[in-house]
């Protein structure tokens, strides 16, 4: 039997999914953040047609 445990993630921004195409601010916003040594990633929220930047790591 494997037990999970729930991770907690931390929405850093929201971008809208209905940018132009050739823009991508969330994936310069992602790339940033992983500059500055935290561990960010692009998801889909499909719900609200968004964007968001999150982390798994704890953030001040």
């Amino acid at each position: 039997m494997t037990t999970t445990v729930p991770v907690q993630r931390t929405v850093l921004e929201r971008f809208p999914g209905g940018r132009p195409r050739g823009s991508w601010p969330v994936d310069e916003y992602a790339a940033a953040q992983c500059d500055q040594s935290i561990a960010a990633r692009v998801v889909m929220d499909l719900s609200s047609d968004q964007f968001p930047v999150v982390t798994d790591t704890p953030t001040r």
